[in-house]
């Protein structure tokens, strides 16, 4: 064993809470959405027919359902168009520890980009912007624009990340294009198992050693159900682990989305039992050391603090 990795494990052992013996093993989640319906402003999404998703999402709610199963951080998604919604989500982030990071919503060719991502970048927590099929964009007509892809080399040249959504064959081929263009950007390719992976050039995508892919929108709807059978879900999950490997696999919940599909426990245990057949190495490694070394998450309390040393 490696000394930092020896020096991490007896951090973690001497834990009380969550990390303590014989609590679950540390999870990261690097996907989930807040929001809240009853600002005076309202939101963009979800809509108010939406009767699964259109109530508050925020850390009390994330914390509770979420209690038990190992949970110590988590990332935020953007998922609102409005540019201000930015810093809404940074102010409710600070209030809890447990986020340990967001992901905004810019636009890199627009003339504000660059003041707008120095100011937001002096937050720690922000860790960069969500781009793709979403909010009516398109990837592939933005890579022709000059102004587009030297935001994200500034995205890039400051460490930050730029997740891609949602994914299709077209946004397979844009992003793999872009690592081309910005070789140095690292991209996280978000509900990858949602996209049936004989669709669309996977290996070329995983030629580009920036890219990493989230093991988050597993579920699906056929035939009028859900099922909840790992076995429905095994062909797609085991192709992207033979194309990506364990050190590019991310776990993200896509909570609280992922409700319209089955409960948070159901997308965390179908997960989780697909990596029990996988290394101690490689679980800890989806579960939380690829997050850390992808989105290079802010610690904020002694259990993230465990899993930096």
């Amino acid at each position: 064993m490696y000394r930092r990795d020896f020096i991490a494990a007896a951090a973690v052992c001497a834990l009380p809470g969550a990390l303590a013996a014989g609590s679950p093993a540390p999870v990261i989640d690097t996907h989930i959405h807040l929001f809240d319906p009853a600002r005076p402003q309202g939101v963009p999404w979800p809509e108010k027919t939406n009767a699964v998703l259109y109530q508050p999402a925020l850390p009390p709610r994330y914390r509770k359902i979420t209690a038990g199963l190992g949970i110590v951080g988590a990332i935020e998604i953007e998922c609102s168009p409005w540019p201000e919604d930015n810093q809404w989500v940074l102010d409710i982030a600070a209030r809890d520890n447990l986020i340990v990071g967001t992901i905004g919503n810019l636009e890199p060719a627009q003339s504000g980009f660059r003041p707008a991502l120095e100011r937001l970048h002096r937050n720690p927590l922000f860790r960069g912007i969500r781009y793709g099929n979403l909010w009516g964009r398109n990837l592939g007509a933005e890579l022709s624009k000059p102004g587009f892809v030297a935001g994200l080399r500034m995205l890039a040249e400051a460490g930050l990340v730029m997740d891609a959504a949602n994914s299709n064959t077209a946004l397979v081929a844009d992003v793999t294009r872009l690592t081309d263009l910005v070789p140095n950007l690292r991209i996280v390719m978000d509900h990858l198992p949602q996209l049936d992976p004989s669709a669309a050039d996977l290996p070329r995508l995983a030629a580009c050693p920036n890219v990493y892919v989230k093991i988050s929108g597993v579920l699906r709807r056929e035939n009028g159900r859900v099922p909840l059978d790992l076995e429905f879900y095994r062909a797609r999950l085991e192709r992207l682990w033979q194309v990506f490997g364990e050190d590019r696999l991310l776990y993200g919940s896509d909570w609280p989305n992922s409700d319209q599909w089955g409960s948070y426990s159901q997308v965390f245990n179908l997960v989780r039992e697909y990596f029990r057949a996988k290394s101690a190495a490689a679980r800890e490694k989806y579960f939380w050391r690829n997050s850390l070394a992808v989105y290079r998450w802010i610690a904020r309390n002694p259990e993230q603090r465990a899993l930096h040393a």
